[in-house]
């Protein structure tokens, strides 16, 4: 795909202008702001990226240090008012308040908020309005243009005496100094020499682009800190400026988790020259941090090449970062730094190829430096996995680099670090022999279809034959080999090839030929019998229209040729067979639509209050529940104004087990028509877990009432409390006339405590057995375009896994322990084919790797789920019909999956990116054709964004106008009544082949590149999405693809004063009760945490099941105290540029 360019617009800075460019805390939709950072770079910019999720206090420390003009903030999940102005504040606070802070957020910042903002001392906040007029590079000049000045004084001069690694604004402001004076070094090397410098060791990192030398200097950082908790660190990080623009990507602080410490120091320069990987500013850089007090210096260079040895010019000790991917051991011979460093370090050290490439370069270290006479292990050349959390070899090489330095620069620092020899071992996911999975996949569908063809061909040909012979013999057996007794002499030539050519095919498919006629009758009958899961169900086949007219529910062909309909069988077949092309059941659920009840703000009563209005009346109990940010991020709720904003914005605060008790609370939980859907990711295994006990709960609670013991275990619960000065946990708002109290009975406590272990036992496992319902938990798709990942990518795989050998020990069969989602892909910008390719691929990744751990596939396929996005391209049309054939034909032949398990379920959701703030009520017109779509590709659940969520929490009013579209369509339309109106379509027909056909050819794209998850090393997933995105921003802002409303049919008569909408916003009141209520909650829990803190940690560290352990940890333990533990046991996640 080309994807054009944004249009040329140049403008000339006066200054070296530095940017700090985030996401808002908790908000990863950073696309935009990734686009934009692109943009700033082409213009002549220095940009250092932090990427999404960044608080405030560290986006203004960062701007101080880094000495920057401005500050560039995209936030989309609300909240934005407190942010920004705490951002203000805190820049004034620090003596920073020249530094200018932009802003944008798309929609979901409303005129009135960024007019408020604005005085408030915001420079400037962009609106969709903006974007339109400007255009992306119009809005990134504009904020060039007002950041150009200089940020020293012209008689500035630093002031020595007075640095030290507390006077943090001081320290950046000199570092300026020498970088503005690197044309005159004498001018900073004569302020410098009147000062002392100290002896400071200096360690320098230098390598390859891309070999992970941010990695490993987090690693070195974090175990540093961990281990001298008294001393400083500075960091110098060098990366190479653009030589056609000047701009430089400074994107080393996006990689370091550790450095968010106040004991460090950090500084990004940019080399401002070519070809080279330092600046020319290093050396005094160098020498002002050593007079500012730091006992340690790190310097990482530009990764250029295979980068040379200036680094070792400016250190003490010099490291040098490669992979095992350099070529023949002969490169080993030009690399100059192996001649120069003291340590070497093989990094990506599960890579194949590794311990060949450890080899090669311990031979050739050994060569440069005359050490024959020492054994491997003795020679500084180690092998680490950096990026992974915890890595055997990366502890080795601290240990052994700190030695070194200790020895070499005659240090008396008293250590506590203890390591082994090691060399990282690679610790596979998925098995090697199994890495051509999507490869095998995209040929296993496509001999699949050429099957079908030749059947198709030869089928049509016994057809032909059959019918002669019958036409001149009378009638003769039905689809089944002809004996000779049954023909005329002068036909037995006929038969006997017609038998030739009917031996030829399969059995099944000759069975399926002999029923055809018998099932298509079935379907035109008055009533249709079959089976779903052993339970025998009937149902009418035809509806009747208001003229009297029997509408089928399931229209079927009246093919009479056998090759039609052996083509027929096998590319589409009935509704409920295989392929499943045209669902995976043979009817729709009687009185129950695919409905969802999507809900989500303020505390969990107010989100509770809205599920009970939107469930009144209806068959089914669907429940859609979306979470506020902090709760997306395992965070809990805190007065600090970046979090306390977003507490019940744009989605419910869940942070503790009676929050939950409380969301669902007046639902029978156990019900079979009430199903819960949960969108939740990184800490989605806690989420699950609270969900589950308040499941038990309930079913506790009505055993107590059913036994008459509810009123003591009340009075046990309220004693409980009371001796701990506090009060008993209750619903804290009024409660709907429709909600009976259900579930708030064991308020504060688990009903374990009320039972003895046998009925607690007995009643979890009942409900275990028949919940019903779906966590999202897709850590993939979070790491390729949501962002919502907070752990490690390997640990956050590893509680999946752990989650789902829960859900087949316990036999969990109706609730999804992941719903592969395509819809966030397809909301970061994919296109239709990308959406459903990167979909399927990760479902299929997930597949590889639970059998990887010793699943079978039908104990585990049940619990899958898929997610996607109907937008408004052609291609949405069939993305149901495509992914139900491939799913189905790889399900079956490759993995030999039962039927059961071959069958996709998904759920739509109406597309987010489609929802515009510009001409707001166009927003229904297009969900309703977006749900018609869903609706007639037979998804089997479907969510219809409100019109207003382009702008806010849907309100009540809107979130009825969603469910209307759906209800509508299901109930008042009539072709709707039919249910496979897609199948006979030569339209759907062709584009369902180019669609999966498209898909299979991605497959195999992303197979090249290692499958999913060596594709998500080298970003491949997350490039491609933000291309498509920008070609799409482009078509937008050019016309060429029209909007209404957005960017033709333009308002002729638009209105003199904006129009503001009823927000829909979490109070005061409600995020100071998540508060409050959080800390009771720890104080009366606070006896048991510790302990259970420790189980999670001995489950950890022994490979023990973490959910496990999880279903009992938040009984007493918070959201946040977990996830915070969590980080400590498999590391937190790194972002990716």
């Amino acid at each position: 795909m080309n994807s054009p360019q944004p249009r040329n617009q140049t403008i000339t800075l006066q200054n070296h202008v530095r940017f700090v460019t985030a996401t808002s805390l908790f908000d990863g939709h950073d696309a935009a702001i990734n686009i934009m950072r692109r943009i700033m770079q082409s213009l002549g910019a220095e940009v250092i990226h932090l990427g999404h999720d960044r608080g405030v206090e560290e986006i203004v420390n960062v701007a101080i240090q880094e000495d920057a003009q401005g500050i560039a903030v995209s936030s989309y999940q609300g909240g934005h008012m407190e942010y920004f102005r705490y951002m203000v504040d805190l820049l004034r606070e620090k003596g920073a308040g020249h530094i200018k802070v932009f802003a944008g957020g798309g929609g979901v910042i409303i005129p009135s908020e960024i007019k408020e903002l604005m005085e408030y001392g915001v420079e400037r906040v962009y609106s969709p309005e903006d974007g339109r007029e400007l255009g992306l590079v119009g809005m990134i000049a504009d904020m060039l243009e007002r950041a150009d000045f200089p940020v020293l004084a012209e008689n500035f001069k630093p002031e020595l005496e007075n640095l030290s690694p507390d006077n943090v604004q001081r320290i950046a402001n000199s570092l300026t100094w020498i970088e503005q004076n690197t044309e005159s070094p004498e001018v900073a090397n004569n302020v410098l020499a009147q000062h002392p410098i100290a002896d400071v060791p200096v360690i320098g990192l230098t390598g390859t682009g891309g070999a992970g030398k941010s990695c490993l200097m987090d690693e070195l950082v974090r175990s540093f800190l961990e281990e001298f908790t008294e001393k400083r660190i500075a960091i110098v990080s060098v990366d190479p400026s653009k030589r056609k623009t000047g701009g430089a990507l400074l994107g080393d602080r996006m990689r370091m988790n550790a450095i968010q410490d106040s004991r460090v120091f950090m500084r990004s320069l940019a080399t401002r020259r070519s070809h080279l990987a330092t600046t020319a500013a290093l050396g005094e850089t160098v020498r002002l941090l050593k007079i500012s007090g730091f006992d340690l210096i790190l310097v990482e260079t530009a990764g250029i090449g295979q980068s040379d040895s200036e680094i070792s010019d400016f250190v003490d000790l010099s490291v040098y970062v490669m992979t095992p991917e350099f070529g023949a051991a002969t490169q080993l011979e030009k690399i100059d730094m192996i001649d120069f460093a003291d340590c070497i370090v093989i990094n990506k050290f599960d890579k194949p190829g590794a311990e060949d490439a450890l080899l090669a370069v311990r031979k050739q270290y050994r060569r440069s430096h005359l050490e024959f006479g020492s054994t491997p292990e003795a020679l500084p050349v180690f092998g680490v996995v950096a990026n992974r959390f915890n890595d055997s070899g990366t502890a080795w090489f601290y240990h052994q680099l700190i030695e070194i330095l200790i020895e070499k620069k005659s240090l008396t620092w008293t250590r506590n670090h203890d390591a082994e020899f090691a060399v990282s071992k690679m610790t596979e996911l998925i098995p090697a022999d199994r890495k051509e999975y999507l490869r095998q996949i995209a040929a296993s569908v496509r001999n699949y279809k050429k099957e079908v063809r030749n059947n198709s061909v030869l089928a049509a040909e016994c057809g032909q034959l059959y019918g002669t012979i019958q036409q001149m013999n009378g009638d003769v057996s039905g689809v089944a080999e002809l004996l000779s007794t049954e023909i005329a002499e002068t036909l037995r030539p006929i038969a006997e090839l017609y038998n030739e050519k009917l031996n030829k095919l399969p059995e099944s498919l000759r069975q399926q030929l002999n029923e055809f006629h018998g099932n298509r009758k079935a379907y035109l009958d008055d009533n249709f019998s079959f089976d779903v899961r052993g339970k025998a169900l009937e149902i009418s086949n035809h509806s009747i229209s208001l003229s009297g007219l029997k509408i089928p529910k399931i229209a079927t062909p009246k093919f009479n040729d056998w090759g039609e309909i052996t083509n027929w069988l096998g590319l589409e077949n009935f509704p409920g067979s295989f392929p499943f092309t045209a669902g995976v059941f043979p009817f729709k659920r009687e009185g129950e639509d695919p409905t969802r009840m999507f809900a989500g703000e303020g505390i969990a009563e107010r989100t509770n209050q809205r599920f009970h209005l939107l469930a009144q009346g209806q068959p089914a109990t669907r429940l859609s529940t979306a979470f506020d940010s902090v709760t997306l991020y395992g965070a809990n709720p805190h007065p600090r104004p970046d979090i306390y904003g977003k507490i019940g914005n744009a989605g419910v605060s869940i942070c503790t087990v009676d929050d939950a008790k409380r969301l669902y609370s007046g639902f029978d939980l156990l019900t079979p028509n009430t199903s819960v859907s949960m969108t939740i990711n990184g800490p989605a295994p806690v989420i699950l877990a609270f969900f589950m006990n308040a499941a038990v709960d309930q079913q506790i609670e009505k055993h107590l009432r059913e036994n008459g013991l509810l009123e003591e275990a009340r009075k046990t619960l309220r004693k409980r409390f009371k001796k701990q000065g506090l009060p008993a946990p209750e619903y804290r708002m009024k409660r709907p006339d429709n909600h009976d109290g259900f579930g708030l009975d064991l308020l504060g406590m688990s009903g374990k405590h009320f039972v003895d272990a046998e009925t607690y036992a007995t009643i979890k496992s009942a409900v275990l057995n028949n919940i019903r319902g779906t966590v999202q938990a897709d850590i993939l798709k979070e790491d390729q375009a949501q962002n919502t990942c907070i752990f490690s990518t390997n640990f956050a795989l590893r509680m999946m896994g752990d989650m789902q050998e829960f859900f087949t020990a316990n036999d969990i069969r109706n609730f999804y322990s992941v719903s592969i989602s395509g819809y966030h892909i397809a909301e970061a910008g994919a296109n239709p084919i990308s959406q459903v390719a990167f979909t399927l691929a990760n479902g299929f990744t997930l597949i590889e790797y639970y059998l990887a751990r010793g699943l079978s596939i039908d104990e585990f396929a049940r619990n899958l789920s898929f997610f996607f996005s109907n937008g408004m391209d052609p291609e949405y049309a069939v993305i149901g019909r495509v992914a139900r054939r491939i799913f189905a034909v790889a399900l079956r032949d490759l993995y030999g999956a039962n039927e059961r398990s071959q069958k996709l379920k998904y759920h739509i959701q109406t597309s987010g990116r489609s929802l515009h703030a510009m001409e707001i009520d166009f927003n229904d017109i297009r969900t309703t054709l977006q749900a018609l779509y869903a609706i007639y590709d037979n998804c089997n659940s479907l969510h219809t964004n409100a019109y207003d969520e382009a702008i806010t929490t849907p309100t009540t009013e809107s979130v009825r106008r969603a469910l209307a579209i759906q209800l509508i369509i299901n109930r008042e339309l009539g072709q709707a009544s039919n249910q496979n109106p897609l199948q006979g379509s030569f339209l759907i027909e062709e584009m369902t082949d180019l669609v999966e056909e498209a898909i299979l050819s991605e497959f195999i794209r992303i197979s090249d590149r290692g499958g999913v998850l060596g594709a998500m090393e080298t970003m491949y997933q997350r490039n491609k999405i933000q291309e498509e995105s920008l070609y799409y921003e482009t078509l937008k802002h050019s016309g060429e693809l029209p909007i209404m409303g957005v960017n033709t049919f333009l308002n002729p008569n638009p209105p003199k004063e904006e129009t503001e909408i009823e927000l829909a916003r979490s109070t005061e009141e409600e995020k100071s009760m998540q508060i409050r209520d959080l800390a009771k909650f720890h104080q009366f829990h606070a006896a048991e945490q510790d302990v259970m803190m420790e189980r999670l940690s001995h489950a950890a560290l022994n490979n023990s099941n973490l959910f496990e352990v999880l279903m009992d940890a938040v009984q007493v333990c918070s959201l946040g105290q977990i996830t915070q533990q969590l980080y400590h046991l498999g590391g937190q996640y790194r972002r990716n540029m």
